[in-house]
């Protein structure tokens, strides 16, 4: 027998062996100041692209009237307790109304956290007979959903429709020994990747088998779809998406989530999801703030127009230029790279302190070990000098990394550790 704190230092996990290094810099870094393009880090202005704050709302001074009135006049104490018990409002269920109406679904409920959120939502939805089937690349929430099922799941090749036929009829055959009910869960758009879930293909398959479809579009509300409702009006099925879900947490630039599908699925929820039930009420300014981004974000298309114009130009600046995007189609833009953990280190910090441009880096395990992804995140408050500065920064790092600059000595010492 060993000691549990003990065998968690000794046994770290795929990202927490890397803890022995110093926090607040390629790992818990700060960006301090106004949310924007130009942020503070490091004690330099560096030009961020890192923010999930895709239609500019964060400081929209619209947005930051609504939020700073409605703390003012309700603090953030208000509503006291769960919604179920003491914590329903007017303005709960306004915005409720509002995000239903414009994700054209009968209703929604409001969830405190999109992950939480997910999570929950899985777990009030399937039992023990029912049977889920996931992409291979859904986010670590519906990976936690899906641990919490004790039924059985299958997993099918990303995005991939004859993988995802092949495991629904798996689990057809399974479903009618247990009498049991098939949930397929995907996303809108992959974080990571840029791509599109095939939301059209997916529902396509609803000919040929019985089973309810779950979509998480933290990515592709606000950014996706002639009015911004989604990928599934991008794509032109909403409609057949049961379940449509999204975080607050990118184009409104807030916290909170929802979830929208027919009334008396919703009605369900609301008496089933322990994450909500058993926690207090979002609080009043999230509520009255979220009301106002909706309406911004209904209201002002041209947000949305810019986030797509400065997504083009760096998409297309970047593919001219010879770097390799994926497959996007949404505005997240992965640049990848081939290389190791040392050398994506040496990139960023190249990157950082000479060039003056922030974006994630993401290494392995997110990624396989000899590949290095710069994730960059347009926004509607980018500009075309912001593109063409950071085309004429990445193409540096190019030919660097081409002429084997970054397998040399670390350009910190932090980084021999890596």
């Amino acid at each position: 027998m060993v000691d549990l704190f003990e065998k968690l230092r000794m046994e770290a996990g795929p990202l927490a062996k890397y803890s022995h290094l110093p926090d607040d810099y390629f790992f818990f870094p700060k960006l301090e100041g106004e949310i924007g393009p130009r942020m503070k880090f490091n004690g330099k202005t560096v030009l961020n692209w890192s923010l999930n704050n895709y239609l500019g709302l964060a400081n929209h001074p619209e947005v930051r009237k609504a939020d700073a009135d409605s703390a003012a006049q309700y603090g953030m104490g208000l509503p006291m307790g769960a919604r179920m018990m003491s914590g329903n409002s007017v303005n709960h269920l306004a915005l409720e109304k509002e995000l239903a109406e414009f994700v054209k679904k009968e209703d929604v409920m409001l969830l405190n956290f999109g992950y939480q959120g997910v999570v929950s939502i899985i777990d009030a939805i399937v039992d023990r007979k029912d049977i889920i089937v996931y992409d291979a690349e859904s986010h670590a929430c519906i990976i936690d959903g899906v641990r919490l099922h004790m039924g059985k799941r299958f997993v099918y090749t990303h995005n991939d429709m004859e993988s995802l036929e092949k495991q629904l009829q798996r689990a057809t055959r399974l479903a009618n020994e247990t009498g049991g009910g098939i949930l397929v869960i995907t996303e809108g758009v992959f974080g990571m990747s840029g791509k599109q879930g095939d939301l059209k293909g997916v529902v396509a398959l609803k000919d040929k088998y019985n089973f309810r479809l779950f979509v998480d579009d933290a990515h592709g509300f606000g950014t996706m779809g002639k009015t911004g409702a989604g990928t599934g009006e991008e794509q032109g099925v909403q409609d057949q998406v049961d379940l449509y879900f999204s975080t607050f947490a990118k184009s409104m630039a807030s916290i909170g989530a929802f979830v929208a599908g027919d009334k008396h699925i919703l009605k369900y929820l609301r008496y089933s999801v322990r994450s909500q039930i058993y926690a207090k009420s979002l609080p009043m300014p999230l509520v009255v703030g979220g009301r106002k981004r909706l309406e911004l974000l209904k209201t002002q298309p041209e947000l949305k127009d810019n986030l797509w114009k400065i997504t083009k130009a760096i998409q297309q600046g970047l593919r001219d230029r010879g770097f390799t995007l994926g497959d996007t189609s949404s505005p997240v833009t992965p640049v990848l790279f081939k290389g190791g953990v040392g050398e994506a280190a040496n990139m960023a910090m190249d990157l950082r302190e000479n060039y003056g441009i922030f974006c994630s880096v993401v290494i392995y395990p997110v990624v396989p070990k000899d590949v290095i992804m710069f994730r960059i995140i347009p926004t509607a408050v980018h500009t075309l000098a912001d593109v063409e500065e950071t085309l004429t920064a990445f193409s540096a790092l190019k030919v660097k990394l081409d002429e084997g600059f970054y397998r040399q000595e670390a350009l910190v010492s932090v980084t021999k550790a890596v």
